[in-house]
């Protein structure tokens, strides 16, 4: 049920990332939901092995490498998605990373502790 809430809390913070940025496009919540599914996939499967790859520079920049990656992965989600969920550039996905994390960080972390 956890991981449910928390699905659609990343779809809806998504959502939101799409009316901030003119460059962050969702075609709706349905896409927002599929998106969120696919990546907490990505970020089940893709993301660890992205890590342990780039420790070396994930250390030497002190963990903000680990930024670079939540892009990536995101990006990788709108290239599943196709036209549904477009991102324009590099930058709107690692801004877009940075506001996810902090997103988690404050909202789908506490309900994940309860």
């Amino acid at each position: 049920m956890r991981w449910l809430i928390g699905l659609v809390l990343n779809a809806l913070v998504l959502l939101l990332l799409s009316e901030l940025f003119s460059g962050f496009t969702l075609s709706g919540f349905g896409a927002a939901l599929i998106a969120a599914l696919i990546l907490s996939v990505l970020n089940w499967t893709v993301k660890p092995l992205l890590t342990v790859l780039t420790l070396p520079i994930t250390i030497l920049t002190l963990g903000l490498f680990l930024f670079v990656i939540s892009a990536l992965t995101l990006m990788l989600t709108a290239w599943f998605m196709g036209s549904y969920f477009v991102i324009d550039g590099f930058g709107i996905a690692l801004l877009a990373a940075v506001i996810i994390a902090l997103f988690q960080a404050i909202l789908i972390n506490p309900v994940k502790r309860s």
